[in-house]
């Protein structure tokens, strides 16, 4: 603690302030300082300690004057530490709040965390050394810790520094309030979407005779686009087997007319996407759409899932014909003379999964042959049945 002098705080021509941290007590040695809990500020130039409570005790000392640092972990009730070794005490060196001390380092406890930070930052400084590129243009001014002009010059230098660093951290809290309340009014709009969606279903089924059946299928189906309005959730119908079993129902209820648009089978992947978006907020994970599918049968509902040899998991109507899907496969190939995956899904619309599939299975019942050259997989019709 004999290396500190004392210093007003303010900044040197040349010197840039890097970090700084509140909730930082000295340690001589390991011996706790005759100070208060205060902020450490690091320098381009300087190490700077100011007293939390008591603005005119200021100290300082160069990093010129560091010889290593290393860090000390944090224990039960014990805060965690930068230790800080040394150089001796230079004969020309100015007063300071210790004129003796029988240890050759200091430590800086961090009772408010940032010792992490603050670490890496002392790193970079004492392995760049700006101080020996850009010195200070004047020397250090040194005061007692009680001077008034320490007092009128500190607000410029050290308060004018955290008074910018306080507005700083209000305009980023104020920020990070402000997009929250966007979120909460996102939410507000999105319950109150729900709500007209079940007034408008209501009013339909009220006016039935009112209304005629082409704008009732129109206004149903602006009410599917908008989603599901009151989801199968674990928080509403518990977990496990009746949980899967309700929202198998509801998945009954949801992916017909999409199945039937797409030719009566889906992938997977695209059931789960269509289903997320549908939910809105109350997203469904993987696990759960698998275990929801597999009870499609027990549930005797009008789907079903399947899984093709190559392990392609799909959702398919249960009156969807695989004779027709061979069928199709067998056309489409005849007439085109050959097909590929990505030109089959193209003729029908379909994903290049999907239409991979069919052609592999008209291939397994023998109605197709491929050539599997570097050109990459084509489909042509069985000649030689």
């Amino acid at each position: 603690m004999d290396r500190f002098v004392w210093t007003n705080g303010l900044l040197e021509m040349n010197e840039t302030l890097v970090i700084q941290q509140r909730g930082v007590r000295l340690y001589d040695g390991d011996e706790k300082a005759k100070l208060d809990v205060g902020v450490s500020l690091l320098s381009t130039h300087r190490l700077i300690w100011r007293d939390a409570k008591n603005h005119e005790c200021c100290i300082a000392i160069p990093l010129s004057q560091i010889i290593f640092f290393e860090e000390q972990a944090a224990g039960i009730g014990k805060s965690a530490k930068i230790v800080i070794h040394l150089h001796p005490v230079s004969p020309s060196k100015e007063p300071g709040p210790y004129q003796h001390s029988k240890f050759s380092y200091i430590k800086l406890s961090f009772k408010e965390h940032g010792q992490i930070e603050f670490y890496r930052r002392l790193t970079e400084e004492m392995t760049q050394k700006r101080w020996e590129r850009t010195p200070v243009s004047q020397p250090m001014p040194t005061t007692t810790g009680g001077s008034q002009q320490a007092g009128r010059t500190r607000a410029v230098g050290i308060v004018g520094i955290e008074r910018k660093l306080e507005e700083k951290r209000k305009e980023t809290d104020k920020n990070i309030s402000e997009a929250f309340e966007d979120l909460s009014k996102l939410m507000v709009k999105a319950k109150e979407m729900v709500e007209l969606s079940k007034s408008i279903a209501s009013k339909i089924k009220e006016k039935q005779g009112d209304i005629t059946e082409d704008e009732t299928i129109r206004f149903k189906s602006y009410l599917l686009s908008m989603g599901i309005a009151n989801p199968v959730t674990r928080e509403t119908h518990g977990s496990g087997t009746h949980y899967h079993m309700q929202l198998a129902k509801q998945l009954g209820d949801m992916l017909l007319a999409p199945l039937e648009e797409r030719g009566g089978m889906m992938a997977l992947t695209e059931v789960y996407c269509l289903v997320n978006r549908a939910r809105g907020m109350e997203l469904l994970s993987p696990e759960d759409l698998v275990n929801a599918c597999k009870v499609f049968d027990a549930l005797k509902l009008p789907l079903r899932l399947r899984i093709f040899d190559s392990g392609v998991m799909v959702v398919q109507l249960q009156s969807h014909s695989e004779e027709e899907m061979i069928a199709s496969a067998l056309d489409n190939v005849s007439e085109k003379g050959s097909l590929t995956s990505e030109e089959f899904a193209k003729l029908l619309g379909l994903s290049v999964l999907l239409a991979k599939e069919r052609l592999l299975l008209a291939e397994k019942m023998g109605h197709l042959c491929r050539d599997d050259s570097v050109e990459g997989l084509r489909f042509y019709p069985n000649l030689f049945q």
